[in-house]
């Protein structure tokens, strides 16, 4: 027979949305999967929703329709909100918002074991760090990878007991810490994704942190129509276009972080050497590679927003109220990116000394609406510093510190 043999996997989900429900249910069918949720008694609900049977059949366990059409049936070994289960997984996968991630570290800290495998999806930015923070001495054992995006786009159409894949992505970029880990972490995680999407890997993970998206978009558009430059503070009649309806003064504010996170990375490509940051494009070639054939006119950042098919119809998150609609202006897009995305941009942009006006301004205005601070007198020196992901919030004040929390050399 060779040396054909039981290979044993143990994966641990954490969450309990749309992409944990999938992820669980996908591995559950091939592997001894858990799920785990720490928000409230979201994994007991879980667990209870899942034993009682979906509404047309009534059979137990969860119900996957993959974007082929093909359909899986399978049943985690268990859910849970306890977080000793993470003794026994040699995988963890975290589908959570950014924000609750330091949560999981904290509570994995005890009980995880060495040559664990840590992914979360998406990592957004700093996620290494913060991952190196939580984790202390039990770092330096571990895999940590951090992917660019969701592996699909899903959502469950009854909780708990049955998720549809509406698509998967071609390819997605991961990076890993420690990079010598990458082969072994990075052929586990393409084993459990299966074919696609395929995982193309990125040379570090300051590269998938600078990368980020989210961190310029979200805050950028959302300051480009609210700021007291472009509102009044009335209520609108309708809800206006998100991507629709950036126009040039959006667009300024987006290429000006966008340039101003540019800067950063040449900075330190520029201390250190043979380093690169190839991976953390310009948002206007983020588009271009991510939406290639979906823009009717890609030639600026503002046209490819305005144009691009994907986004048709979205519109900002908005608040009925009496006489129209108000913005909500602590929607994710700012509670979420600011502090897991933008503030470690700036962060970091301090420690290298790069001047980020644009940045500055966004992030002044968005402090200011969340009831929070962050930046003070030109320093990420906020009292509420430590709920972000900036290099400062887990006490790194200097580039040298900065490059030894990321595995850079100096």
């Amino acid at each position: 027979m060779g040396d054909e043999k039981k290979n044993g996997l143990t994966v641990l989900v954490c969450g309990g949305g749309n992409a944990a429900q999938v992820a669980a249910s996908m591995f559950a069918a091939r592997y001894d999967t858990y799920a785990i949720s720490l928000f409230m008694d979201e994994g007991p609900r879980w667990k209870k929703s899942m034993m009682a049977g979906r509404w047309n059949d009534k059979l137990e366990g969860m119900e996957l329709t993959l974007d082929t059409g093909k359909k899986i049936v399978s049943m985690p070994t268990d859910i849970t909100d306890d977080p000793s289960i993470s003794a026994k997984a040699d995988v963890i996968i975290l589908a959570v918002p950014s924000f609750a991630h330091g949560q999981y570290f904290e509570a994995f800290y005890p009980y995880i074991k060495p040559g664990t495998i840590v992914a979360c999806m998406p990592a957004r930015s700093g996620g290494d760090i913060l991952f190196a923070a939580k984790m202390k001495e039990k770092a330096a054992g571990l895999a940590f990878v951090g992917f660019e995006t969701l592996p699909w786009a899903c959502r469950f159409t009854e909780w708990g007991k049955r998720a549809t894949i509406l698509g998967t992505k071609g390819s997605i970029l991961a990076a890993v810490t420690p990079e010598s880990e990458s082969t072994r972490a990075l052929g586990v995680l393409q084993g459990l994704l299966g074919v696609f999407p395929a995982i193309t890997k990125s040379p570090n993970n300051l590269g998938i942190s600078l990368r980020n998206p989210g961190q310029v978009i979200h805050p950028g558009v959302m300051y480009g129509r609210w700021c007291e430059e472009k509102w009044d503070g009335k209520p609108l009649a309708e809800k206006p276009l998100f991507y629709q309806g950036v126009d040039d003064f959006s667009e300024s504010i987006l290429l000006g972080v966008s340039g101003e996170v540019q800067d950063v990375c040449r900075k330190v490509e520029s201390l250190v050497e043979g380093f690169s940051l190839k991976d953390a494009c310009t948002l206007h070639q983020w588009y271009l590679d991510s939406y290639a054939g979906q823009m009717e006119d890609d030639s600026t950042l503002r046209k490819s927003m305005n144009t691009c098919s994907a986004y048709i119809g979205l519109t900002h998150p908005m608040k009925e109220v009496e006489g129209g609609f108000m913005p909500d202006l602590r929607y994710r897009y700012i509670a979420e990116d600011v502090p897991t995305g933008l503030c470690f941009t700036r962060g970091l942009a301090e420690l290298v000394e790069v001047p980020t006006p644009t940045i500055d301004k966004v992030m002044t205005w968005a402090q200011a609406q969340l009831g929070k601070v962050f930046l003070v007198d030109g320093k990420m020196a906020g009292p509420d510093i430590e709920m972000t992901r900036a290099p400062q919030a887990v006490g790194i004040t200097t580039k040298e510190e900065f490059f030894v929390a990321a595995k850079i050399a100096a």
